[in-house]
């Protein structure tokens, strides 16, 4: 088949987190499964520009990549990016949107309706009615009425990484057309297992409001001789706000900012620490999660975490209350038994085998895209 993904910002613009890598990585696995795919994207990263060719395919890992400059950043607008869907998007079988609130996903939508080409939508976590609440509530309901309700009214389907995705937003009150759940994969990474430093807690990724972190600073005050490693990009200048909050905690000295790590470090601290912790408020999935599942570290999650389910049916983890005191009791339960620990990381890492590769995850949405195809073409001859 031929698929065209459209998405606002891509590789190498790592600093959007865990969206990024799980649509490369989606779109890579697909190119192994012998479809020709392409992106659609802009060169917006952060306030500064990747540094890429702009028009021109680029090809990383099987995957043709267009670069299109944005003339209104905060929305993503792009009139080039305008002008080659209009020319191309008719020679595609299936086209793939990933976000909402921004206009590539608004462009792509009404340029596949008007060619003729089932599209899906991907909304990555934005549609909760919390995060729509706290960041420009007016803005993004009216541009819901407006906009995404005819997005997705339009749609041939919905593609959400979890149930806890799907059950946000079914409170936002929009269409819903074939809604479907597909989790986001992973590279299974070597089976090695080296020795873990002790009561030594991990957070790894963004440093957001929505994380939980200060819950977590509560919930250690109560665990003595515990250690947290807090690695990822800050944009929202919270860890100056963190630090203080850990100094009157009295466990300053207990708090290490490591920032952005990815690479040699970032596998280090997956593989020494003693286990993950994501204690957040929302998480459409938790790329993370099975980061470190794959790597037999145990996880302690909310249930707002996509992948909680997951983790409590195979007994991966603990699942808890992001309050501070279940929060810390769950932590200092996980630290006080190494044989469940150890057992736990066995749990994860097959768990990860058997549901979460990205050849499995491809072969998945390989068949919801021959699903819409096929769904479009009965529509256009019956027409």
């Amino acid at each position: 088949m031929r698929l065209l993904h459209v998405v606002p910002t891509y590789l190498p613009a790592t600093r959007y987190g865990g969206p990024i890598y799980a649509v490369h990585g989606l779109c890579r696995a697909l190119a192994a499964r012998g479809h020709e795919v392409d992106v659609f994207t802009t060169n917006v990263d952060g306030p500064r520009d990747s540094d890429v060719p702009l028009g021109v395919p680029v090809a990383l890992d099987g995957v043709s990549i267009r670069y299109f400059p944005s003339t209104y950043r905060r929305l993503y607008y792009s009139p080039r990016m305008r002008h080659a869907l209009n020319e191309l998007v008719a020679g595609y079988d299936a086209v793939h949107l990933h976000s909402v609130f921004l206009w590539p996903a608004y462009a792509a939508a009404r340029t596949a309706r008007r060619r003729g080409v089932p599209y899906v939508v991907s909304p990555r976590g934005m549609l909760v009615p919390d995060l729509i609440a706290r960041k420009s509530r007016f803005a993004k309901n009216l541009w819901i009425r407006a906009v995404e309700r005819r997005t997705f009214a339009n749609a041939a389907s919905v593609h959400f990484t979890a149930r806890v995705e799907w059950e946000a937003a079914t409170q936002i009150f929009i269409p819903l057309p074939s809604p479907v759940v597909i989790p986001n994969g992973i590279e299974l990474p070597p089976a090695v297992v080296t020795p873990r430093l002790p009561d030594t807690l991990l957070f790894l990724g963004r440093i957001n409001w929505k994380k939980g972190l200060d819950r977590l600073l509560d919930a250690v005050k109560a665990i003595p001789g515990v250690k947290i490693i807090i690695a990822g990009n800050d944009e929202e200048g919270l860890t100056p706000v963190l630090l203080a909050q850990a100094q009157r905690n009295g466990i300053g000295d207990r708090i290490d900012f490591r920032g952005p790590v990815s690479g040699a470090a970032k596998e280090e601290l997956m593989r020494t620490s003693t286990a993950l912790v994501l204690p957040s408020l929302s998480e459409n999935f938790g790329n993370v999660v099975l980061e470190a599942m794959a790597v037999e570290m145990p996880v302690v999650v909310t249930p707002e975490v996509g992948l909680a389910a997951d983790v409590a049916s195979a007994g991966a983890g603990i699942v808890t209350s992001n309050l501070p005191e279940p929060l810390a009791a769950a932590i200092h339960t996980l630290l006080s038994d190494s044989g469940a620990r150890a057992e736990m990381g066995r749990r994860g890492r097959a768990l990860v085998e058997a549901r979460f590769t990205w050849e499995r995850v491809a072969s998945e949405m390989e068949q919801l895209y021959l699903r819409v195809k096929a769904e479009q073409e009965t529509h256009d001859w019956r027409a």
